[in-house]
């Protein structure tokens, strides 16, 4: 069978390491181990599973700098960023560690007369992962360290992109304690998805972080076969700049917060949203910043610019660019890739985009800024939500009161109010309208794949 899995450096282009794609008895393998082992570790008391994932934690942290160089190659993370994501991970794992039993306890209900009654978190099986390359330790976080506390397994099938990670991440639960079974990498196939472990009984749901189209096709099988899904799909978040004090300092905020992770981060800020009176100077700016940022090894501690994933990424990112620009946007700087055999591209920033043109519905996952004139809140706000997405939003303004006003009316899963968007272990996230459905981290993360059972006591 022909690989789905390799390692390919988006730096070189180099193919590095290659795995076997798994065999659909490989599949039905793993979805016996995992079914079976979910009797024992659903019973598994709270403070034990959670140890296992402070022990997991812990070896993040460890391995910080290993992890990292894994993900350069896989992916083009930078190193800074590589031991950030890393870092993250090990916070992740230790929140649910030390909160789980507290979001586990049972919930007790108001209003019977003749007895008692509450709601009981109970899990509820073997759960499918599948997970993106852009964060290839983060996304997995924070969809199995809620499941695994709960009581749940899970069999994860990654990025094909990403399979040296993939596997590792399963080495460290093993390390950890992890009861084997619990956790199962599987190298499987779309098809192997749809026609295998959706259908099957012993798979209890399946949560995915990736494009539209992937969530809209495994939310049709799942439906299909009346399983629970969670989907993390994609994002074109506004970022608001009612009024500021600094404008080149609020500039040089959202040029960092946008090049994050060269860009391609489902929640990265992609529409900047500027009042009339701060527009010009935000926007000579923010090309300013865009032109004198160049490629830089992603090994390098100072590294600011990383390839794209792919050179099939790149080429793509460069396509969206210059149909917008072909339909009358203005480049203002960027719109090539760098000469060589990677995943280099130039920073784009796009002025005068709108309606119709394909950069202002479309994600750009990539390191392209575009800049909308807003003359006041009610034409900021319509700018905001006019977009298919809404997973998450930030409102700038000296005046706190004015910035919630404005925030209360985004249509987003997240709002951040005077702070660049991120991800913290303790926040929920998750988006609505295209962006998807369901929650991770914080304590929602664990009311997704769980039985919420009432328990009746009749008094006696």
């Amino acid at each position: 069978m022909t690989t789905l899995y390799r390692v390919t450096d988006p730096a070189t282009g180099e193919v590095k390491e290659e795995f076997p794609t798994a065999t659909d008895a490989d599949i039905l393998t793993a979805l016996d181990r995992s079914a079976a082992t979910f009797t024992d570790w659903s019973r598994t008391p709270v403070a034990e599973r959670t140890a296992v994932l402070t022990r997991v934690a812990q070896i993040y942290s460890e391995r910080a700098e290993e992890l990292a160089a894994v993900i350069r190659t896989e992916m083009g993370k930078a190193a800074p960023e590589g031991k950030g994501e890393v870092a993250l991970c090990s916070r992740i794992y230790q929140y649910f560690a030390d909160n789980a039993e507290a979001f586990l306890a049972d919930e007790p209900l108001r209003g019977p007369k003749d007895g008692t009654a509450w709601i009981r978190r109970k899990p509820v099986g073997s759960i499918l992962g599948i997970m993106p390359w852009n964060f290839p330790y983060y996304q997995v976080a924070r969809f199995a360290a809620p499941n695994l506390a709960l009581g749940n397994t899970i069999l994860l099938k990654h990025a094909p992109q990403c399979p040296r990670s993939a596997q590792i991440m399963e080495d460290i639960f093993l390390e950890a304690g992890l009861p084997e079974g619990a956790y199962i990498n599987i190298y499987a196939s779309n098809e192997q998805v749809a026609d295998i472990i959706l259908p099957d009984p012993r798979n209890h749901g399946v949560s995915l972080t990736g494009s539209e189209r992937a969530g809209a096709a495994v939310a049709a099988e799942a439906g299909k076969n009346l399983k629970k899904v969670v989907l993390e799909l994609g994002g074109s978040d506004p970022y608001i700049l009612l009024d500021t004090e600094d404008v080149a300092k609020s500039a040089k905020t959202f040029f960092a917060t946008r090049m994050g992770n060269t860009g391609q981060a489902c929640n990265s800020p992609k529409r900047m949203i500027v009042m009339d009176d701060v527009y010009d100077d935000f926007l000579s700016s923010i090309t300013e910043a865009a032109k004198s940022l160049t490629p830089a090894d992603p090994r390098a501690e100072d590294s600011k610019l990383s390839p794209l994933s792919s050179t099939a990424a790149a080429e793509r990112f460069i396509e969206q660019v210059n149909d917008t620009v072909s339909e009358g946007a203005t480049l203002l700087a960027g719109g090539k890739r760098y000469d060589g055999d990677g995943a280099f591209v130039e920073p784009v920033v796009l002025a005068d985009v709108e309606k119709g043109m394909r950069g202002y519905y479309e994600e750009l996952f990539g390191p392209a800024v575009i800049v909308y004139r807003a003359s006041s809140e009610e034409e900021a706000i319509e700018l905001a939500n006019d977009t298919p997405f809404g997973l998450g939003a930030a409102v700038f303004s000296t005046d706190s009161e004015r910035a919630e006003r404005v925030a209360d009316q985004i249509e987003a899963g997240m709002v951040f109010i005077n702070t660049p968007e991120g991800s913290r272990e303790y926040l929920p996230f998750g988006g609505v309208k295209r962006s998807g459905v369901g929650r991770e981290l914080g304590p929602l993360a664990m009311d997704e794949f769980v039985n919420k059972q009432m328990v009746f006591k009749k008094n006696a």
